[in-house]
Order: structure tokens, then C-alpha cells, then sequence
């Protein structure tokens, strides 16, 4: 696939139909949008995908005891005890949401309690025995739908979900740290499909959590969504781990089989306006088999389903895959119901949201640098990169999926104007957010019909984007008679602590009916590389990591990375959608990383090293009908 030349820049720097109570408002905040101009707006990150004791699985698998209380002091920066020890996150997030799975929420946790009514009765006494046994248990009982004989979660979940909202609410400091209230819907249909969702409030109070107990079908999580939004309370629902679905996630037909219509496609579209493109679970953009002319395809590939590690379904995965039959279907009904803006999170189960390479070891655990797991664990959660066997892994019990196929946290960024509730929620629902794969790089997409390289030589530039075109996350305006082909600004910039930027790249994925292409272009380079006009590609940045020692230089790359790119290949009788993803040079991977520390024989089935990268959320075009 080559990439054709264009004109750029660079520059090297319960039931879904029950009534709820209504939840209210927010404290009251100026609005924003009203009292700041967008090209104020600025990058903050966070994490909407975190556990902790509350989750059954986090405490029953994990052995998690971190409370809300202390996942959002973590996150703040503060130190907190974990195990023993003082730990404190490397960097302090920008917001966050605990989104706790809500079956059972709050519920096995009651067995540290020896008051606790569930801890006098049998199934309780039975189960805090057996902590790994318990979450098999209710692992099983949810993937039928049934309740275990002698467990009655009710009496558990309204008092859990207070301290869940009491938590967000203690913590949240308007300026400084924003907290949501959120919890996880585990839809698992035949226990082994995941079709997760993260639901996300706006709001200081919440009704009581919509389950999987009450409906596996994401349908019905709408309609209990769209019953809370019409009594005024604003939430979204975010997919998450589309790549362990078994092609499911984003498929073809509905839940009941049938095929999508207009009505699936709108309310889909209204409740989901973001998905989640990468946490420890692996990166859901796209894989080799989807993208082979794709080079960085292969990136933090975890290919499995979750609870049998059996290989997932690639087709109806992944989001670059979602994106364009999003298209084949509002070409079909009319709306698009697969029109995601992206966001990363961490999935993390002990309550500590870290996304740091050095912070991570090959479980569903978030630590620092200095709480590290000792050489023993270390060796055997990276031994099985050495024998490449799944099911060998898999027979060792490693916290669910096999160490090496999973990653380091990803990250939020939104554009917006203040650190508070309402104007982050804001930028999720416009979809003008980021994701990352861990790094503090920021990055920005616009798109319209008039821009020219001259435009990031004037010091206003973004002012100037936001007025004649659309942020990420938008659609493009009206085609003028005169304009020939949309163009794009984007910038870049390294995490100011990590490393340089090798490249941005726009990937562009076209719908023509029912055919489908994508094309990967690469838009500006550091150094002085040039793409290959016969083979389409560029030549590799090059790679500055130690293996002896684990460490990197930013002799290689570009603290900043910016361009004016026009389509070169545009046909305005064709959908087509639009987003940048940003490239670092090559950093040490968390494996070697944790290799290197312990002097052991470095892995020989997965990468040692990885370049972290960033994907802004899409931009639209639509010909006119």
C-alpha cells in the first residue's frame, strides 16, 4: 500500500424500564463552553476503567482490599498502603472513575467483616474460606444468569453503591481532580464473549447500578440509560475490550440476531459515543489479520477471550474494523451506529490506576517502581514467554489471561476547559478525546476544507482551526463548490518525561456501499526520513534501548511532530472517516524491564522493546444524499 505524496508541514519540536430517582446535578459550574473560548481548552488524563475491593472478582481473584477512598488518593498522587508498604502513583491523573463491576458489587468484601451478615450465613462462611472459589462461583452463576442458592446480593448493593458515590463526591476538587461516579456492566454471553460496558455519570448521586443479572443485552442497558436521561441525569456507556469479544462487540446483527436497523443504530450511537481503545487487556484498534499492510499493526496484540483463552475473532473486534462497517450500515438504514471517539483505560483490579511500563508486571495489579514483585513471581510470570505455551500459562493461574499477553495501562486525554465535571463530560460526549497506550502524549486533530501549510506558522493556529473547520470527534462540514479535498491539521507533542515522537500517521477508512478499504498515510516524519515512493513506506526511526540495562536515549525522534495534510485520494461520492495516531521511538517494554531488574533471560516470544503511541478520535465525512 503506498502512500501517495500530499501537502504538509513539519515541524520538529434492576429493570430497564423501573423509574429511577432523579440523581442531581453536578455542583453548579459556569458552563465552559459559554464563558471560554475552545481554543483555550487544554489536555487532561484520566482513567474511567478502575477496580477495587468492591469488584467480586477483584477480591476474590486478587485478593484486592484497596476501598474508593483509596484508588482516588492513589490517583491524586497521595501515597496510600498497599500491602504493607507506602506506594504513590509516579504522576498524579486528572480525573477518574471507580467503575466497579456492579454484579454483586460491594458484596464479597463483606466477608472481611466478621459482623457482616453475609458472614453469618453458610454460603458466607463457605466462601471466605475460599476466596478463589467464591468468584468461581459467581463467575458461573453469572454466565447462566442464576443467583447461588443462599446468596442475596440486595441487601449488599444499596449500601456498597453509597460508598461508591460518597467516594467520588469526597474526593472530587473542582480545578484540581475530577472524580465520576461509574460502574462496570459484565455482560458475558456464554461466559466467554465479552460485551463489557463502563457506565459513566455526570452527576453527584446515581440510582442503583443496571446488571447483567437484570439483562445481558446491551439493548436493554440502553433503554435503562434513556429512561435516566429523560429524567435529566446525564450518563454514557463506554465498550471496553472489543478485541475479546469473539467478533461480537461490533457486529452485523443486534442481539437477537436480527439484522441492525435504524432505530438499534441511533440508540447505540446516543448512549456510546466513546469506546475503549487500549488498557492492560490489550489494544483494540485493529491486528495483522485486519490491516496486513498496516506495519504497526501488531501492537500489544492480546487475541484471546478472556476466560478460555481461546483465539478471539478478529472481524467485529476491533474499532479501525467497527469504523467502517459503521459506514456499510448507515449506508444501509441511514445512521451510524458504530461512530466512536476513543479513550484508554487501565482495567486494573487492585484499586491503583498505573500506566507506567515500570509500574506494571504482567498482572491485573497497578504498582510503582520501587513495588515491584519479587525475582521468584517475576520469573514465573515471564517464563512463559520463553515457551510460548498458552495452555501451559494458563494451567499456572495468572490472575486470568496469560502474563505475556498483556500490557501496561492506557490513558484518557480530553480537550477541555477546566478540570470539573461538566466540561470533561463534555469533551466525552463530543467526542473530542484521546487515547494512549500509557504515554503523556498529547495530540489534536482538525479537519476542514481550508486549511494550507501556512496555518501553523501563524501563532493562532488552533483558534484559526476551531473556526474554519472541526476538532476530532466532529463531522466535516458542508463540501464548498470550491474545495477539492478535505485537509487535516495535526499536532503532537512527547510526554515531556518519555520519549521522542518517530512519527504521525493518518489512517483513513473509506465506504463505497458495502466495500470497505482503509489506507494508512504517513504525514510527517522526525529527522529528515522521507517516505519510500515505491514501496510506501518510511524507513525505521531507528531504536536506542539498552537490553543490558533497560534504558533508552531521545538522541532519536522529535519532541513535537505537526502537518497540514491534504487527501490525495479523496472521492467525494464515498463516506469516509479519519483519525492521527502518534508514534514514539522504541522504549523497553515492561517485561524486559522487569527481566533486566532481576537479571533474567530476556523474553524470546514477544517484543522486548514497543514504540507507545496515541489515537485521537475520528473525524466524518458524509457526501451529501
Amino acid at each position: 500500500m503506498k502512500c501517495l505524496p500530499a501537502i504538509t508541514i513539519a515541524v520538529a519540536l434492576s429493570g430497564c424500564n423501573q423509574e429511577q430517582p432523579v440523581a442531581s446535578a453536578s455542583p453548579k459550574i459556569p458552563d465552559a463552553r459559554l464563558t471560554v473560548a475552545p481554543e483555550a481548552r487544554r489536555p487532561f488524563y484520566g482513567d474511567l476503567h478502575l477496580h477495587t475491593t468492591y469488584s467480586y472478582d477483584a477480591w476474590g481473584m486478587m485478593g484486592a482490599r484497596t476501598t474508593p477512598e483509596e484508588a482516588y488518593r492513589f490517583a491524586m498522587g497521595e501515597p496510600v498502603d498497599y500491602m504493607g508498604q507506602s506506594i504513590r502513583r509516579g504522576e498524579p491523573l486528572d480525573f477518574m472513575a471507580v467503575t466497579d463491576h456492579s454484579e454483586y458489587i460491594g458484596v464479597l468484601n463483606q466477608l472481611d467483616d466478621r459482623d457482616s451478615p453475609l458472614m453469618k450465613t453458610a454460603i458466607g462462611q463457605e466462601f471466605a474460606k475460599n476466596p478463589t472459589g467464591a468468584f468461581i462461583s459467581l463467575t458461573k452463576a453469572m454466565a447462566v444468569n442464576e443467583l447461588i442458592p443462599g446468596l442475596n446480593p440486595k441487601p449488599h448493593l444499596q449500601s456498597s453503591w453509597e460508598k461508591t458515590i460518597a467516594a467520588a463526591n469526597q474526593y472530587y476538587r473542582p480545578g484540581q481532580f475530577t472524580t465520576f461516579i461509574g460502574y462496570e456492566w459484565t455482560s458475558m454471553p456464554e461466559g466467554k464473549y465479552n460485551l463489557h460496558r463502563n457506565v459513566i455519570f455526570n452527576a453527584d448521586t446515581a440510582p442503583l447500578p443496571f446488571t447483567a443479572l437484570d439483562s445481558k443485552e446491551p439493548e436493554d442497558l440502553w433503554r435503562y440509560l434513556d429512561n435516566l436521561r429523560r429524567q435529566g441525569i446525564e450518563v454514557i456507556a463506554i465498550p471496553h475490550n472489543a478485541n475479546a469479544s469473539g467478533g461480537r462487540m461490533f457486529d452485523w446483527v443486534k442481539s437477537n440476531g436480527q439484522p441492525i436497523d435504524q432505530a438499534y443504530a441511533r440508540q447505540r450511537a446516543i448512549n456510546e459515543p466513546l469506546t475503549e481503545i487500549a488498557q492492560i487487556k490489550g489494544q483494540s484498534e485493529t491486528v495483522p489479520e485486519l490491516s496486513a499492510n498496516d506495519e504497526f499493526a501488531g501492537f500489544e496484540v492480546m487475541d484471546r477471550l478472556m476466560t478460555t483463552l481461546e483465539k478471539s475473532n478478529p472481524p467485529g473486534s476491533y474499532v479501525r474494523d467497527a469504523l467502517g462497517r459503521g459506514m456499510v450500515i448507515a449506508h444501509r438504514v441511514g445512521v451510524n451506529p458504530y461512530k466512536y471517539g476513543f479513550v484508554g483505560g487501565s482495567d486494573i483490579h487492585n484499586g491503583l490506576s498505573a500506566s507506567a511500563e515500570n509500574a506494571f508486571a504482567g498482572s491485573n495489579e497497578g504498582l510503582s517502581p520501587d513495588r515491584l514483585p519479587d525475582r521468584e513471581t517475576a520469573a514465573a510470570r515471564i517464563g512463559p514467554f520463553i515457551s510460548g505455551d498458552i495452555t501451559a500459562d494458563k494451567k499456572r493461574n495468572f490472575k486470568g489471561a496469560a502474563p505475556f499477553l498483556l500490557s501496561s495501562a492506557g490513558l484518557t486525554g480530553v480537550w477541555a476547559e477546566r478540570n470539573d465535571r461538566n466540561a470533561i463530560f463534555a469533551a466525552l460526549k463530543r467526542k473530542e478525546t484521546f487515547a494512549t497506550s500509557g504515554t503523556r502524549m498529547r495530540i489534536r486533530l482538525f479537519g476542514g476544507w481550508t486549511f494550507t501549510p501556512a496555518l501553523l506558522r501563524r501563532s493562532d493556529w488552533i483558534a484559526a482551526a476551531y473556526a474554519d473547520g472541526v476538532p476530532m470527534g466532529g463531522d466535516l462540514p458542508s463540501r464548498g463548490h470550491a474545495a477539492v479535498s478535505p485537509s487535516f491539521v495535526v499536532s503532537a507533542t512527547k510526554d515531556p518525561n518519555g520519549a521522542n515522537l518517530d512519527r504521525v500517521q493518518i489512517i483513513k477508512v473509506t465506504g463505497k456501499g458495502d466495500a470497505v478499504r482503509e489506507k494508512v498515510f504517513d504525514v510527517v516524519l522526525s529527522g529528515n526520513r522521507r517516505v519510500d515512493s515505491r514501496t510506501g513506506r518510511a524507513p525505521a526511526v531507528g531504536n536506542t534501548v539498552n537490553l543490558r540495562n533497560g534504558t533508552y536515549t531521545n538522541s532519536i525522534g522529535a519532541t513535537q511532530l505537526s502537518a497540514v495534510w491534504t487527501d490525495p485520494e479523496f472521492d467525494p461520492a464515498d463516506q469516509a472517516v479519519y483519525y492521527a495516531r502518534a508514534i514514539e521511538i522504541p522504549t523497553p517494554r515492561w517485561s524486559t524491564l522487569l527481566a533486566v531488574r532481576y537479571g533474567l533471560p530476556l523474553p524470546t516470544d514477544k517484543a522486548l522493546t514497543l514504540q507507545e503511541r496515541a489515537w485521537s478520535s475520528p473525524i466524518w465525512y458524509t457526501p451529501k444524499s
